[in-house]
């Protein structure tokens, strides 16, 4: 019952770090090596929506990191391009309905911290004008804009910035995303907005007390602002000790949140780091430890009906299963992405 229920839901992934590996090939491989390594693994997971985020290796910061930028978003166009019988980058709703119509995978560009952006909010028209949609002001640390989670000891809000971007994000239709942003980040976020809020790979805080995680206050703001809270699937994340980080305990974070603030507000951000590692580190370099931070199954696109299968034996209705497999963030990029507002609105 679970196959086919996976196999008839929009399955939206919010968070994949595919373009990563994809641009760690040569320019005239993108296209090609997206149909080979990624799209047979989206296939087989069932995934109809995608988000690609553009995240930026510390290696090109902070001199690189727009020219980085600008080269991932160019990969995303090309490998679209290049596979426009399976895929198609798109720009709003419409364009998802019509990918999903065509039995093609709706791609949806987002920006990870946006360390090419700096301080420069002007460029924001000029990032939304090359397919946008999505953007997140922090990582880890201190940007221009805000602090990530790892700085929350600073208790530090937007800078002034950071509350510049958040309006023009919101007259483009570019959607924010408060995933790493520090907690008092958040709060700010949470002041300001005027429009839906979204976590792309954020994690229950009540289930693990770690920096990443959102804790139930932020669930509700975000809910209150009719955004959606996207689960990641990472382990650390998840549970301290890594014979707890099964799918059973996924499911516990994904019902926690579903309780919170209701299903309707609950979709997936898996977050599929290892896929990524296997494609850019020579194996001479692979880090011995790094398997404990997995969920067994869950190493990639190919286990998301596994997750399926969790919710139905949580006794899950089909319908919630279907909202939270992908059709709130299906909704919520319907009414949302690339609605711009007359900037007399702001």
């Amino acid at each position: 019952m679970s196959r086919a229920l996976h196999r008839r839901a929009v399955v939206a992934d919010a968070h994949n770090d595919l373009l990563i590996a994809v641009t760690a090939r040569p320019p005239h491989r993108w296209a090609g090596y997206f149909r080979e390594r990624w799209l047979p693994q989206l296939r087989a997971g069932g995934v109809d929506l995608q988000v690609l985020p553009v995240f930026i290796d510390d290696r090109f910061r902070p001199e690189g990191a727009l020219r980085e930028t600008l080269r991932m978003i160019e990969c995303a166009h090309t490998l679209a391009e290049g596979n426009a019988d399976e895929v198609r980058l798109c720009l709003d709703g419409d364009d998802i309905d019509a990918a999903l119509g065509d039995g093609r995978i709706a791609l949806v560009l987002a920006l990870e911290s946006a360390p090419g952006l700096d301080a420069d909010v002007e460029l924001l028209p000029a990032l939304h004008r090359l397919g946008v949609r999505i953007a997140s002001i922090a990582h880890w640390g201190r940007t221009a804009l805000a602090d990530g989670s790892g700085e929350d000891a600073t208790g530090s809000r937007l800078t002034e910035a950071g509350v510049r971007a958040l309006a023009e994000m919101e007259r483009l239709g570019i959607l924010f995303d408060v995933s790493h942003l520090g907690a008092s980040g958040v709060a700010h976020v949470l002041e300001l907005a005027t429009r839906p809020v979204l976590a792309t790979h954020s994690s229950a805080r009540a289930l693990l007390d770690h920096h990443r995680n959102l804790t139930d206050e932020q669930l509700r703001g975000i809910a209150a602002t009719g955004g959606t809270v996207c689960v990641n699937f990472l382990g650390e994340f998840l549970a301290t000790d890594p014979a707890d980080r099964t799918v059973d305990r996924l499911a516990d974070h994904i019902l926690h949140i579903a309780e919170v603030i209701g299903v309707d507000r609950v979709g997936l951000g898996p977050d599929f780091i290892k896929e990524v590692s296997a494609d850019t580190t020579p194996p001479c370099c692979e880090d011995a430890e790094y398997a404990r931070l997995l969920v067994p199954g869950l190493e990639g696109p190919r286990g998301l009906p596994l997750v399926t299968e969790a919710l139905i034996r949580r006794g899950l209705p089909e319908g919630d299963v279907e909202k939270i497999l992908g059709g709130n963030v299906l909704e919520l990029f319907r009414k949302e992405l690339g609605r711009p507002l007359p900037r007399s609105a702001r």
